[in-house]
């Protein structure tokens, strides 16, 4: 145990795991590292020690917790998500499921709710939306503003996912609101000039919709330029709808990620291939929207980096689940199991460029999810099941 201001502050083992996903191969079995009848020695919100039970160190804690042969593996990182809005959008996704194309006009209707809703509203909104995230396995998450499209909205949406996430992203650009209609050069224009100054210290990321129907590539160009000049790293929203200049931009101006993928060409994979760009795939929404999912065996097989998220919003894939979508990946996406996992730990990580989550190593974040299941290829396995039974957040057992 340690001792910080005269009070012991014990530490704890998680003991009698069955199979551990560590994300490092050098510490077990294959890409995963799969350590089997596992311990973790957690302690100040880190991971102190990692490997196999026999090997605990003598002393380095005051509390076990048994696991009783169960798996263990780290918090999911979901690395794209839209929290801050009001309203909901049944009608589009019942309409939707009877035959109605997806067209990204629908985020104007969100974008309304939310100007309309106060502060408290969007608050509790996006607070019950990370406790349900947290619920399913997720410790970090990102997400978005662009549902308010004016200075002051984006700027308030953004002071509330400081109060919930330490990864805050303008999406300045997600579609042209309606009182810039027939205007868009004009609200870019807003957007570089008045938006991104006065949002900038309140994020880490800026964001463009790069598609038809939201903002061509000389757009979307300028506008993550003036973000990357006020300090945010760029992201894109690219190549959903159709094939079009989003992967290649992302690459060009060396984005964390670009997101959706669905689309792609032989030269978009090898531009990614080639870059340190990840590809992140959304199947939840191209479950939602009945779209075409992106061909992840292309991508992996190609050497692209690629991880997996919710991308929970109330248009097009309102979930929070991380399991789902893995399940999803391994089912539509030809994604094996340990891809997929890695893809929703690991690979989220590298989305957010952070060494210190998606892994069980030490120094990492004491961020670990034990599930009522022995392995983790159970979370495609039995899919819709609630498989994560306990969570660390920072060391802590929520």
């Amino acid at each position: 145990m340690r001792e910080e201001s005269g009070q012991h502050v014990p530490w704890t083992v998680v003991d009698n795991i069955g199979a551990l996903v560590t994300n490092d191969p050098e510490l077990g079995q294959g890409p995963l590292g799969v350590i089997r009848d596992a311990a973790v020695v957690l302690g100040d919100g880190l991971v102190q020690w990692v490997g196999p039970r026999a090997r605990i160190p003598e002393g380095s804690a005051a509390t076990r917790h048994d696991l009783g042969g169960r798996a263990a593996l780290p918090g999911f990182v979901d690395s794209h998500a839209h929290l801050v809005f009001a309203g909901d959008r049944t009608d589009e996704f019942a309409a939707r499921m009877t035959g109605a194309p997806y067209e990204a006009g629908g985020i104007r209707t969100t974008i309304a709710a939310t100007r309309n809703a106060s502060d408290a509203t969007l608050d509790r909104n996006t607070a019950r939306l990370v406790a349900e995230s947290l619920r399913s396995g997720t410790t970090t998450i990102e997400s978005k503003s662009g549902y308010g499209q004016s200075v002051a909205d984006e700027l308030r949406s953004l002071e509330i996912l400081e109060r919930h996430t330490t990864e805050a992203t303008l999406l300045a650009a997600h579609v042209t609101p309606p009182e810039y209609a027939g205007r868009t050069d004009d609200y870019v224009h807003m957007v570089i000039d008045e938006m991104i100054p006065a949002c900038a210290p309140h994020a880490s990321w800026i964001d463009v919709f790069c598609e038809r129907g939201a903002f061509d590539l000389d757009q979307s160009r300028a506008v993550l330029r003036a973000g990357t000049a006020a300090g945010l790293v760029p992201r894109v929203h690219g190549n959903q709808l159709g094939y079009g200049p989003g992967v290649q931009l992302a690459v060009e101006l060396h984005a964390a990620s670009v997101d959706h993928v669905t689309h792609t060409t032989a030269s978009d994979v090898d531009a990614l291939a080639a870059s340190n760009t990840v590809a992140t795939l959304l199947p939840g929404a191209d479950f939602s929207t009945r779209g075409k999912y992106p061909d992840a065996r292309t991508l992996l097989d190609a050497g692209v980096t690629v991880a997996l998220a919710a991308d929970c919003n109330p248009g097009t894939s309102y979930t929070t689940s991380i399991p789902f979508c893995i399940a999803l990946a391994v089912r539509e996406m030809a994604m094996s199991p340990d891809e997929a996992v890695w893809a929703a730990t690991a690979g989220g990580a590298v989305a957010l460029r952070r060494n210190d989550i998606g892994r069980i190593t030490v120094g990492a974040r004491a961020d670990l999810i034990a599930l009522d299941a022995p392995s983790h290829i159970h979370l495609a396995y039995r899919p819709g099941v609630p498989l994560v039974r306990e969570i660390w957040k920072d060391g802590r057992l929520r």
